[in-house]
């Protein structure tokens, strides 16, 4: 018995932290632009890739996370811009960083796949390849 619960204790530590979120929104809030989440060492996303401009990335932890202070200094909501499939984030008061660069400081690596997909919420816009009109002038 005490070996089974020395056991669980160290899968329990040694296990991932639960999902970390995010959502990228234009700046309107009015079409998604992308969506992420984590999963053990690497952080997976999603990015329209012909969507190009300022960007608003919201993170979400878990309570979970939040109560072990997984992410201790990751705010909720950043300022960004979002330009060929990648994500730029603009932290107050530093220098601008691609998303592998922010996140790296958590040991998250990133993995980006560009997606054809549509990304909807009921009630928006719909963001997607046929729906994104590019100025071509």
């Amino acid at each position: 018995m005490p070996r089974l619960l020395t056991l669980l204790l160290l899968l329990l530590l040694a296990s991932p932290a639960g999902a970390l979120q995010l959502i990228v929104w234009d700046r309107d809030f009015q079409t998604k632009v992308g969506y992420g989440e984590s999963s053990g060492g690497k952080f997976n996303i999603q990015l329209l890739p012909r969507y190009s401009g300022p960007v608003v990335v919201l993170f979400s932890q878990t309570d979970e996370e939040r109560r072990r202070a997984t992410f201790p200094t990751l705010l909720s909501r950043y300022d960004g811009f979002l330009r060929g499939g990648q994500l730029t984030i603009e932290p107050p008061g530093n220098d601008d960083v691609t998303l592998a660069k922010f996140l790296a400081i958590f040991r998250l690596s990133v993995n980006v796949q560009s997606t054809g997909q549509t990304l909807t919420l009921p009630g928006l816009k719909v963001a997607g390849p046929d729906n994104i009109k590019i100025n071509n002038k």
